[in-house]
């Protein structure tokens, strides 16, 4: 399906962030895209569909999630390349220069790569998160030189008031090896 608009709710309890889900599901029209456990004890619910119910879903999931929510977002027009960063699909022929954001939250980390994609011409490698990194996430992204430091840029400032940037950085020419490992 192609999914335009997308919002997250990000809680810190993985009991509360099933309900959240549940009743995120039920408040509006909406697809869940995604509900699931992420470390360190955090929960993950992102659904997707029209703007209006997006919305209406994530403020159902922001108040029921209460003092528990430690990040959320609703984008209305999130870039193509967005989901398949998210589930690892994405086919890159190749490397060019990398740039990496760094993120302490899931939220914080799809609007720096939302961001990004949009500032230039990018292609996003990866959104991981949140399995075996403390809770942190980052995105990876190649392109030539130039594109890769302005949509880093971007995607620092894309964060906005959500979770902070840990870091970030841009490698003008990855060595072979690391690129292996990146593909």
């Amino acid at each position: 399906m192609n999914y335009r608009t997308i919002g997250v709710v990000e809680l810190n309890s993985i009991a509360l962030g099933i309900e959240t889900a549940d009743e995120m599901s039920k408040a509006a029209t909406v697809d869940l895209v995604m509900a699931r456990p992420t470390c360190p004890g955090r929960y993950l619910v992102m659904v997707a569909g029209d703007t209006g119910s997006v919305k209406s879903s994530v403020a159902a999931g922001r108040e029921m999630g209460g003092d528990l929510v430690i990040d959320w977002f609703v984008i209305p027009s999130v870039h193509a390349m967005v989901l398949p960063a998210l589930s690892g699909a994405t086919i890159v022929p190749r490397i060019n220069a990398l740039g990496v954001i760094e993120t302490y939250t899931v939220a914080a980390c799809i609007l720096a790569a939302d961001a990004a994609a949009k500032s230039g011409q990018v292609d996003l490698i990866e959104i991981r998160f949140a399995a075996g990194l403390a809770g942190k996430s980052f995105v990876t992204m190649t392109g030539d030189v130039g594109s890769v430091k302005a949509s880093v840029a971007a995607g620092v400032e894309g964060v906005g008031d959500s979770g902070p940037v840990y870091n970030h950085v841009v490698i003008p020419s990855p060595s072979d090896d690391l690129k292996a490992q990146l593909m």
